[in-house]
């Protein structure tokens, strides 16, 4: 019988205080893996998640193993874009529209739906303009340029690269069941907010599958040389990873080249620590961010990220929870007993 995972008994995450009492509590589960073992874990570790735009890596590499991104002449910034949730900001668009063109595609070809762009300047920009926002502008386009990209290398109609049954989804599908160490036919396929398939496996597969990005030590060379590939352009540039104000940028940017990060929707984050063989993935059961955030700088700071927290991580462990007046009237912060 399937385990219902619609109501988790996860472990106290995150406290959330108004002036000096608590108000509100996240709870949640963790698992960190080393070379494929569970050293610490917390909540129900098997627990069977969506994992959303946390995959984002793995769609990336079938693109990155045939050698497609480096016929195009992709440099760091489009390689980092490929795994991307990003702002929409002028600077990813534009990245996102050299990439389509290189690859001798348009815009409309993208079946992600367009939204307005997370980054207020970009934003208010198209609306000063009278302009609505398009598919380039969706967070999760530089996925989708990739998917479209190796839809064609694999001799796929481009207007069905979505289709979980399609030469090119089958074979990211099977890149992540082995990243993670499951059977393909166990993974569920549901569709994602951008339109996109997205997979359901427990959540210690999904640290497994980081711990392996980070130490590709045991994988066949074309993968690891990918997988060392993808690190290396989001070490480079990670703000085409993420955006400003983002823990993803903050956390690269505070450690380069040792800390591999990437959220997902409903409070699901992962990240692996390159070279030493840990990966960590943490999934909040109200989907709320607010209950990671000072819970991935913790668990961090305990895995020796840094000696002590840097000061731009600060507003990540200690979130403030502010009034319509924008006075601080409490904050957030971790409750996991390490």
């Amino acid at each position: 019988m399937e385990r219902n995972s619609s109501s988790p008994s996860g472990a106290l995450f995150a406290r959330v205080f108004r002036g000096a009492h608590v108000e509100s509590w996240h709870r949640g589960s963790l698992v960190v893996v080393q070379d494929d073992k569970v050293v610490r874990s917390y909540g129900d570790p098997d627990l069977p998640i969506w994992c959303r735009s946390a995959v984002k890596p793995f769609q990336a590499l079938p693109l990155l193993e045939r050698g497609v991104a480096e016929r195009l002449g992709f440099g760091d910034r489009e390689i980092a874009l490929l795994s991307a949730s990003h702002e929409g900001s002028e600077r990813h668009v534009a990245i996102v529209r050299g990439m389509l063109e290189r690859g001798g595609l348009d815009a409309e070809q993208l079946l992600c739906g367009p939204h307005v762009p997370f980054d207020k300047g970009a934003a208010g920009e198209l609306a000063r303009r009278g302009e609505r926002p398009g598919r380039v502008h969706n967070n999760c386009s530089g996925k989708h340029t990739g998917f479209l990209l190796l839809a064609r290398e694999l001799g796929v109609d481009p207007a069905h690269y979505l289709d979980p049954e399609s030469a090119g989804q089958m074979l990211v599908r099977e890149t992540l069941a082995a990243m993670a160490g499951v059977d393909p036919v166990t993974l569920d396929v549901a569709v994602d907010g951008c339109g996109a398939p997205t997979f359901r496996m427990p959540l210690l597969a999904l640290a497994r599958a980081f711990a392996r990005l980070g130490t590709p030590k045991d994988l066949p060379l074309p993968r690891a040389v990918a997988c060392k590939r993808l690190l290396d352009a989001i070490s480079a540039e990670p703000f085409y990873l993420a955006g400003q104000g983002r823990i993803c940028l903050a956390l690269i940017e505070s450690a380069r080249g040792r800390v591999y990060p990437k959220n997902g929707a409903e409070g699901v984050y992962a990240l692996a620590l390159p070279g030493t063989g840990i990966g960590v993935a943490l999934k909040v059961d109200d989907g709320n961010e607010r209950g990671y955030l000072p819970v991935v700088v913790e668990v961090l700071l305990r895995l020796g990220l840094w000696p002590e927290v840097p000061q731009r991580l600060e507003e990540f462990r200690r979130i403030p929870v502010r009034n319509t007046q924008k006075r601080v009237v409490g904050h957030v912060v971790s409750a996991l007993s390490w």
